[in-house]
């Protein structure tokens, strides 16, 4: 994985290991104060590693992925975060686990970087837990099919994972208690990044009740601020709200759908075009059946 600042590599462990332990060390020991001794364990010389090297062939950015089927030791320099360089690494790793055939993985996340495992893929279960004096939540991915998505947590990862994915076209189908899901912070940051981003992009979001009060004040103001990203529709015929999809969809293969509207419950498929083929043709059927919201006069679209 390559970008015009940095590329991610795998790493032999024994003739990298110095190059690895340098960011490892800087992060965890010199920043979050980890006992050193906890820097290192039994598992890395029998782990896959990947390293992240900047244009000059500085390594900035580590992980690894170790035989229990788990993703670990994942470090970037104060300096790169925010630059795609930890999604960079993250995604080598679960393609290395993929490319085992390992049928899903699962990862130790610092709960304040749920946010950034949730969007890319790993769903919450689980309490909380403490690890090396820092809170910690376990995140799981599944590679071999969709994952089952139980409570409020999951969904919305589920959601921001659909979100953040999408290249240029999202298709939501809102239904029973969507609102509040379109209002979690991961959920807008992603509409956010998606809505904003400088290729041109399509979101389409069909309420079920045509109710715009319903929908958090921050998504409002996005769609006031970006019509020509959003279009909004309900159904035409109250007798068709119950058949409509609740779901979303992007362009990139993947889905969250909900078969029992009424219910939170529902699967998580990733990288299943199948799947997001049959959800989108669901979504397409209702929504050229559906009409515009009435409620979009009064916010001026």
């Amino acid at each position: 994985m390559t970008s015009a600042a940095f590329h991610v590599e795998a790493a032999d462990y024994a003739a990298r290991h110095a190059l690895l332990h340098g960011v490892r060390h800087a992060v965890f020991v010199g920043e979050q104060q980890v006992p050193a001794e906890l820097e290192t364990d039994d598992l890395d010389p029998l782990s896959h590693h990947v390293v992240a090297l900047d244009a000059g062939g500085h390594a900035i950015g580590t992980g690894r992925l170790t035989p229990q089927r788990r993703i670990g030791r994942m470090a970037v320099l104060p300096g790169w975060r925010g630059q795609g360089v930890g999604e960079a690494l993250l995604q080598a790793l679960v393609a290395e686990a993929a490319r085992r055939g390992w049928g899903e993985v699962s990862l130790h996340a610092q709960v304040h970087a749920r946010d950034f495992y949730a969007r890319n893929g790993f769903l919450p279960e689980g309490a909380e837990f403490e690890e090396a004096g820092i809170v910690h939540q376990t995140m799981r991915r599944r590679m071999d099919g969709a994952m089952r998505v139980r409570d409020a947590a999951q969904a919305e990862a589920a959601l921001s994972a659909v979100i953040h994915r999408a290249r240029r076209r999202l298709l939501l189908g809102c239904r029973d208690g969507d609102a509040t899901r379109l209002g979690q912070p991961a959920v807008l940051r992603a509409l956010r990044r998606f809505a904003t981003a400088r290729h041109d992009k399509q979101a389409l979001v069909l309420l079920h009740d045509g109710d715009l009060a319903a929908l958090p004040a921050p998504l409002l103001a996005l769609v006031q601020r970006l019509p020509s990203v959003f279009q909004l529709r309900q159904p035409a015929d109250p007798a068709d709200a119950a058949l409509a999809p609740a779901c979303a969809v992007n362009d990139n293969g993947d889905c969250y759908f909900r078969p029992m509207g009424e219910r939170g419950d529902g699967g998580l498929a990733l990288d299943m075009p199948a799947h997001a083929r049959q959800q989108d043709a669901l979504f397409q059927r209702a929504w050229d059946a559906a009409g515009l919201c009435e409620g979009l006069r009064t916010l001026g679209i």
